[in-house]
């Protein structure tokens, strides 16, 4: 493609730390061995406006058992009937026999072993272990909201890692259509579709192992494996970070989704809401409600976070040609443009304009009916918990601590990131070094958020407005959810 190679400084810090943060999340990965940067210098246009600056080269060592990818099975792909193009190593079915032998008796050994006078059953146990691995990998993405960004099959490990940390960012505001991806307009990749993309992934690899693995195993191997092993890993996982450890009740599920629709009508940060159930007390005095739900509505996005949430992002003399094209020339719209798209920016449209009319305290009744609600049907679910012990002491106890060892404290939100990386930048690594500290512990005991108001006034009406900026950043505790400014941030 014409590019020099080379990786910059503040896409290198961000992978260190992300591979790092996941490792101790708990969820396979690669991991992160050094960063080493120089005075050497390279040109890069980092949102494609036209806009190109220099930044420092820098090189990440990786460590993995292996890097060997989906897409590495893809390279002997026979020329493709619509575009022309094949894999570089078309008809080298040698080698691709080889590299698949490697793979199953080096990452999986047990397989080679138990199937070792048999290939096609042997393949066929490698590729239902590795649909279920990944199928595991996604649900642990899911349930701390961490969006890959490029899930193509290149960047998934066959071995079941989260692997090249590109444009990735753990999710916010919970918004199951985000996007962390500035440059994936089409939301391909989006937080909701991620378990759709990664099996979609797989059948790519089942069509890349044809003819050592026929295709109708494979693909009944994907259909009866992969969305099975999802649901249980994804709602085992979410048990424990609701605090159900004693009881497997059909209605969780339920209750999960019941939780993330009430996070997603108040704009609730995913970390830090699922990080406060755990101080939810089961005993029905209405005062300590009322100070459970004051906690959970200061999780929640102002007035603001939400006119930044739902700016329109379309010219409207642009979506007005747009209508009146798919009006008058469907089969031209859908090749120009996505109804889906419109619909969205005109869904945008109509959520902005009943901002403008929505007060502070509006916002803040509406969160709190919203979520008196849900927290009313968790209280019953955890009864049913209590019900079912001899000593509720003893399993509020180990509800709390299964609660606090599944719901980070910290995760490496993008305004973190960002601070670490513009210190680094100007040659101070102490920021990095910090935060790497603190995401090799994400799991901390509960205490009070601390809020930070982010009004430059209470620094004095006369310090300079960056160096009001650079304060009230360097005062947010890192468990806050983002400030202001951190929407405008962009990764691509």
């Amino acid at each position: 493609r014409q590019a020099d190679g080379r990786k910059v400084l503040r896409s290198s810090i961000r992978e260190f730390l992300c591979s790092e943060a996941m490792f101790h999340l708990g969820i396979p990965t690669t991991r992160a061995g050094t960063c080493v940067t120089s005075d050497s210098k390279v040109v890069r246009d980092i949102f494609y406006d036209g806009n190109p600056k220099s930044e420092r080269c820098t090189v990440v060592l990786r460590i993995a058992s292996t890097f060997i990818r989906f897409g590495s099975f893809e390279i002997f792909k026979p020329t493709d009937e619509y575009t022309g193009r094949k894999g570089p190593s078309v008809n080298r079915n040698d080698i691709r026999i080889q590299m698949l032998d490697y793979v199953i008796s080096t990452f999986y050994p047990e397989i080679q072993e138990a199937y070792s006078d048999n290939s096609i059953q042997r393949n066929a146990a490698f590729f239902k272990e590795i649909t279920k691995r990944t199928a595991r990998l996604v649900a642990e993405w899911q349930c701390v909201g961490f969006c890959h960004g490029v899930l193509n099959t290149d960047n998934m490990s066959i071995v079941g890692l989260t692997i090249d940390y590109g444009p990735f960012g753990f999710m916010d505001r919970y918004d199951p259509e985000h996007i962390c991806n500035g440059s994936d307009n089409t939301g391909r990749y989006a937080y909701n579709k991620q378990p759709e993309i990664c099996k979609w992934n797989l059948g790519k690899l089942a069509e890349a192992l044809v003819p050592e693995l026929p295709l109708e195993i494979s693909e009944l191997i994907l259909e009866e494996e992969y969305d099975a092993e999802f649901e249980r890993h994804y709602l085992e996982k979410m048990r424990k970070k609701l605090g159900l450890i004693q009881l497997e009740l059909e209605e969780d599920s339920k209750l999960v989704s019941e939780l993330l629709e009430t996070m997603h009508l108040t704009g609730g940060d995913f970390t830090n809401i699922f990080y406060l159930l755990s101080s939810f007390s089961v005993d029905s005095d209405p005062s300590k409600l009322e100070d459970f739900l004051e906690k959970l509505t200061s999780q929640c996005a102002s007035v603001e976070e939400l006119k930044v949430a739902f700016k329109p992002q379309m010219d409207p003399r642009q979506l007005s040609m747009m209508l009146m094209l798919a009006q008058s020339n469907p089969q031209l719209f859908a090749l120009i443009g996505t109804k889906a798209n419109i619909n969205k920016e005109l869904e945008r449209i109509e959520q902005f304009s009943k901002l403008q009319q929505l007060t502070a305290d509006d916002l803040l009744s509406r969160n709190k009916r919203h979520w008196k609600e849900w927290v009313e049907k968790y209280r019953v679910r955890l009864q049913k918990e209590v019900e079912s012990v001899g000593d509720a002491d003893a399993w509020n106890a180990d509800r709390v601590k299964v609660m606090n060892s599944n719901n980070p404290k910290y995760i490496l939100r993008n305004y973190i990131a960002q601070n670490a990386i513009e210190a680094a930048e100007n040659g101070d690594f102490s920021e990095v070094r910090n935060v790497l500290k603190l995401l090799e512990n994400p799991f901390q005991e509960a205490e009070d958020f601390r809020e930070v108001k982010e009004d430059a006034e209470e620094e004095g009406a006369t310090a300079p407005a960056a160096a009001c900026a650079q304060e009230t950043r360097s005062r947010l505790p890192y468990c806050s959810k983002p400030p202001l400014w951190a929407s405008e941030l962009c990764v691509t």
